[in-house]
Parts: C-alpha cells; sequence; structure tokens
C-alpha cells in the first residue's frame, strides 16, 4: 500500500466559514455558521486541506488576563486516526506559547486521553444535556430581560478571566437575549440545531431551576445545556424535569494557573467555546 501523504496545515480566514461549518455539523455539534465567522475573525484557525475539501480544523481564540481557548478541533470521519487532530492542537499551543497564553479546552473522554499526554491538566468535568420536547410547565414569576454587563461580570467571577467580546458577539446576534430571575441570569442563543442556555450564573440551585422552568415554559426548544458536573443537585433537578444527559465533557488547562475563579457556574457557554 502506498504511504499517505501528509497533509499541510494551513491558516484559515472568513471565507473558510461554509466549510467549517460542514466538519462541525458531520460531527453532530451545534455550531452555525455565525459561530465559525467569529473564530475566523477574532481567533487563529489552523487547517488541513485535501485538494480543496476542508478536512480538519483547530482555533485558538485569545482571552484576557493571559488565556486563550482551543476549540473547532475537528476531523472529518475518513481521515480520523492519522495523527492530524494532535498536529493542529500542537499548532494552537504554539501560538499560544509564543504569546505566553495558558490554552484551555473542553474534550470528549476520547479527547481527554489524548490531551492528557500532551500536558493538559483536568479542572472542571462539564455534562451536555438536551431537552427534546419541554414539559408543561409554568413559571410562578415571568422572565425578565437580563444586563448584559452583569452577566459579564459574573461570568468573569466565574470563569477567572474576562470574556466580554465573545459573550457581546452572542447577545448581540438575532434571536438571542440575556434573561434573569431573582438571583439567576443566563444567556440564550441560537445553535444550528438547537438553542443553547450558558452561561447561566445564580446564587442557588433552586433559583437557577427556576429560570431553567422560566425559559423553556417560554419557547418550544429544543435545547442544550453544558452543566457543571460538581451541581449535583442542580443536574438531579435538569433530569427529573425531562432533560437527556448526553454526553461528558472534561475541562483542561494548558500552563500556568492564572486567574482564579470565585464562584461555580451552574451551567458554561458551551463545551467548542468555553
Amino acid at each position: 500500500m502506498a504511504a499517505i501523504e501528509p497533509l499541510d496545515i494551513v491558516e484559515l480566514g472568513v471565507g473558510d466559514a461554509q466549510a467549517g461549518l460542514a466538519l462541525s455539523t458531520e460531527a453532530g455539534w451545534n455550531q452555525n455558521e455565525a459561530d465559525w465567522r467569529f473564530f475566523l475573525s477574532k481567533g487563529v484557525v489552523f487547517g488541513m486541506r485535501d485538494g480543496a475539501r476542508l478536512v480538519a480544523t483547530a482555533a485558538l481564540l485569545p482571552y484576557s488576563a493571559g488565556n486563550a481557548w482551543i476549540s473547532m478541533v475537528l476531523v472529518t470521519a475518513d481521515f480520523r486516526r492519522r495523527g492530524i487532530a494532535t498536529r493542529l492542537v500542537d499548532a494552537c499551543l504554539d501560538v499560544a506559547k509564543r504569546r505566553g497564553l495558558t490554552a484551555w479546552l473542553d474534550a470528549t473522554p476520547a479527547g481527554a486521553a489524548v490531551y492528557g499526554p500532551l500536558g493538559f491538566t483536568p479542572t472542571l468535568q462539564l455534562r451536555r444535556l438536551r431537552l427534546a420536547r419541554p414539559r408543561e410547565a409554568k413559571a410562578t414569576e415571568q422572565l425578565s430581560a437580563g444586563d448584559l454587563e452583569a452577566l459579564i461580570v459574573r461570568d468573569a467571577s466565574a470563569m477567572g478571566f474576562d470574556r466580554s467580546a465573545l459573550l457581546s458577539e452572542f447577545a448581540m446576534r438575532s434571536g438571542s437575549c440575556v434573561v434573569s430571575r431573582t438571583q439567576a441570569m443566563a444567556l440564550i442563543r441560537d445553535g444550528r440545531a438547537a438553542r443553547h442556555i450558558g452561561p447561566l450564573l445564580a446564587d442557588r440551585t433552586d433559583q437557577a431551576l427556576a429560570l431553567i422552568a422560566a425559559i423553556v415554559s417560554s419557547e418550544a426548544g429544543p435545547w442544550l445545556i453544558d452543566a457543571a458536573h460538581s451541581q449535583d443537585e442542580f443536574l438531579d433537578g435538569l433530569v427529573r424535569s425531562g432533560w437527556n444527559i448526553e454526553r461528558p465533557f472534561q475541562r483542561m488547562r494548558f500552563g500556568r494557573t492564572t486567574m482564579l475563579s470565585a464562584e461555580l457556574p451552574f451551567a458554561v457557554a458551551g463545551p467548542e467555546f468555553g
């Protein structure tokens, strides 16, 4: 059998958004074209092509306080198990090292087995949940329009660094909104196949669950949420109300610890984004 020629790593641009979307759609991810355009315009996105066909990607999105996020690590089915994802993640890490950035990512169990030997340290465990058909629910209190700036401040407290560019981009899109109820607040946005809730911050579990109930009773869905595994009462409450756990994710860090979070989120913006 003839040896397979290695593919070159190239840097992608905004014109590659539709090709990137085809990869994430193949993988069953929830990104839409607007998500890809954001990463391609604000981050550093590497890819590999087989002729004119984009077959693999990985993106590095710089944040504040010396942090960056690696995401969009995708390889089309017939090019997997060739070390392509590792090469692309290494390219992202090279950029992060040159810029003095700590790199973060959210990995599937299979991905965590790859990233661990590269030097990534496990941090927060996450669970993706889906609600396909919301049960009838009547919120005892109406949703209020939330304050984006307040959400950004509280998200920074939970993450340990500022993500205002990402959250502002999400919030300003058509179909997006920031909502609040008592001491809970969340961002809602469109995905390719489902509406996504997150980040979600609250003082108590009952407040977080009440906000979710009010959200899903206001629209038909389907819905996705990426919840912190250590918020066990919150997870149990979601499952009891009809949410199904689809898969786990492991948040991982490469590099020194930068800032420490002051509170634990109930849900994050999404494993593909951070």
